[in-house]
């Protein structure tokens, strides 16, 4: 994905646009580009790598112009260079066009347009829509964008501009995320709401093939018939600064400590004491519908994936109803069987994932009620859901996702305590202790904020070791998943997460001194077996980082061979990481964090860019 950004208005749009390209870095940042409107010719400027060459040239070479346009870039098709950057140019260098998305039937217009005698200067899908605008444009450059887009297949979201038409600007998507901000005397486009929300909190979200006419003094929304929309103004919830590092280091050192506000926001008018029952605005479920589920399918990709594979250990295991997970980018090559009374739950931080919404739409085809749980208010597939539940997390712009992973989960937990409540399934005193330490979950991950000395000090240990495996069981096996899947996304230490009941199966041969292995073992059903598998590991020389609770007094000492030369590791204690106890099934909320904390450290001390992973 990439990100994109424009302004007019009467102040100069490339700052602007820097400005917002900046926070939309999370999305792409091989390369990036801005263009302006000046003095009748359009001025471009684009460098390879990250937003500070960007501002290193804009001081040798500045642009002037108060229409503009720019683009932070990554890759899809063309290796990253100053010709594939964006903005891409018009054969008559009238015409600049920035993109986030694929066009799929880029070829067969290149090869089209390449015998009309438009010429291409870059490997990239985006830059046939250049010279499309310029093949449609005749005086209108709005109409010239719609006629374009008429004979583009795919994902798009387009910033246009126009030497000839210097007092507008034009945007237009289909299924990537857009926004036009709304200001005064100027207003904006962007890929989302953090890139201009400290410019303005009120914007318009465009839906697919929708077409913003932008000038400074007003916006008008058509279709590409230009058919006129009506369209509310959406006030965007959070403050201006919600988007900024607050004195941290990195945005996502600042997100994980986000986390119990976050949590609090999320429990606020869904739960409010133990013996209370949940509520879940936006499930737009009757009792009887769910007492009727004959099945629920979790999907999603990478870290929500995770998160969705605790929504179906915990819809099994307390409202008894048959749940599968699945990746999104797989659901649809399996085409799967879909029963009467299936409910299709999609989870997505941004709601704008594109394998996600393909899944969601592939379901809702074939007869599943979709509900998606999202942290982007009025995202595609919050658009496209039957009922919709928010994590309430806030913006997050770490690429490596933190508080949206535990706000998931922690929404799962809602939701199968909520379906296990109506179905009448559970324990009720099993429901009543899980939702006394929820509510206590605030605290709990405030506590685990105020030992990250200690988890420092473990990381500092452990951080020039090549090689990673994180073990869990049950509930957590989707912890031990997503705390490999934040080492190795950060850090760039190859990571596994695993069943430690699948040690015996092959993992096990990894295991010696310079691999560590992160075995989760909080109190709970699967502790004991936890316990083997430490000592199986240790038999074989393998530091051990455990995640346990508070208390615990065996782990420390679980495999230790005080035979053994003290410089083996076998003869060596256990490091530490300690958790404050909880009821097993919500220990995913505590366990998340100190794992997220642990690669964090492991990639600062390693001196790595946290905030945005290589490739």
């Amino acid at each position: 994905m990439c990100g994109i950004v424009g302004y007019i208005g009467t102040r100069q749009a490339p700052g602007i646009c820097l400005a917002g390209l900046r926070r939309l870095e999370y999305r792409g940042y091989d390369s990036a580009g801005i263009a302006v409107v000046n003095d009748g010719a359009l001025d471009v400027r684009k460098v390879v790598g990250k937003l500070d060459n960007m501002e290193e040239l804009l001081k040798s070479e500045p642009l002037i112009g108060s229409v503009g346009i720019g683009h932070t870039r990554w890759a899809t098709h063309g290796k990253p260079s100053v010709e594939n950057s964006h903005p891409h140019l018009s054969t008559d260098g009238k015409i600049a066009v920035v993109h986030n998305g694929i066009i799929e039937n880029y070829q067969e217009l290149r090869e089209q347009l390449t015998a009309e005698g438009y010429v291409f200067k870059s490997q990239t899908d985006t830059e046939v829509m250049a010279h499309l605008v310029q093949k449609h444009y005749q005086g209108d450059l709005r109409k010239a964008v719609c006629d374009a887009v008429g004979d583009l297949q795919g994902a798009f979201a387009f910033g246009v501009i126009c030497a000839d038409d210097p007092d507008k600007l034009v945007a237009v998507r289909r299924f990537s995320p857009l926004v036009v901000g709304i200001g005064e005397g100027e207003n904006y486009i962007a890929s989302d709401m953090g890139a201009i929300r400290q410019e303005t909190d009120k914007v318009y979200v465009i839906d697919d093939d929708e077409v913003a006419l932008l000038t400074a003094d007003g916006i008008e929304l058509t279709d590409l018939n230009l058919n006129p929309i009506q369209r509310d103004v959406f006030v965007i919830p959070w403050p201006a600064d919600a988007a900024e590092k607050g004195g941290h280091k990195h945005f996502m050192h600042k997100e994980i400590h986000e986390q119990p506000d976050a949590i609090r926001n999320c429990l606020a008018g869904r739960l409010s004491s133990a013996d209370a029952l949940v509520k879940l605005e936006g499930l737009n479920m009757t009792a009887e519908e769910i007492k009727g589920l004959h099945k629920v399918v979790f999907t999603a990709c990478g870290t929500a994936y995770h998160a969705g594979l605790v929504g179906r250990f915990l819809m099994e295991k307390l409202a008894r109803i048959p749940s599968e997970a699945d990746l999104a980018a797989e659901l649809r090559s399996r085409d799967p069987v879909v029963l009467d009374n299936t409910l299709c739950v999609v989870i997505s931080q941004s709601g704008e994932t594109a394998d996600t919404l393909v899944a969601l739409r592939d379901m809702k085809a074939k007869g599943a009620r979709v509900v998606s749980v999202l942290n982007v208010v009025d995202s595609s597939i919050a658009r496209e859901s039957d009922g919709v539940v928010y994590i309430q997390a806030g913006p997050e712009i770490g690429v490596a996702s933190t508080k949206a992973f535990t706000l998931q989960i922690f929404t799962m937990m809602l939701m199968a305590l909520h379906f296990a409540e109506v179905r009448g399934e559970a324990d009720p005193e099993l429901l009543k202790a899980m939702k006394t330490d929820m509510l206590r979950a605030p605290e709990l991950v405030q506590t685990l904020l105020d030992r990250e000395d200690d988890i420092r000090a473990i990381a500092e240990k452990h951080a020039a070791r090549p090689n990673s495996l994180y073990l869990g069981r049950g509930v957590n096996l989707p912890s031990a998943m997503e705390g490999a899947l934040k080492l190795k996304e950060i850090s760039y230490i190859h990571a596994e997460g695993y069943s430690a009941g699948e040690m015996k199966h092959g993992p096990i041969a990894l295991v010696e001194p310079n691999l560590f292995t992160v075995a989760v073992a909080v109190e709970g059903e699967v502790l004991e077996k936890m316990i083997g598998n430490i000592m199986e590991i240790k038999a074989r020389s393998g530091p051990v980082v455990a995640v346990a609770t508070d208390g615990d007094t065996q782990i420390v000492g679980t495999g230790v061979d005080p035979s053994a030369d003290p410089s083996d590791v076998a003869a060596q204690p256990n490091d530490m990481i300690w958790v404050p106890p909880t009821h097993e099934l919500v220990s995913p909320v505590t366990v998340a964090v100190p794992l997220q904390l642990l690669a964090y450290h492991i990639a600062d001390i390693r001196g790595e860019h946290i905030d945005q992973p290589r490739n």
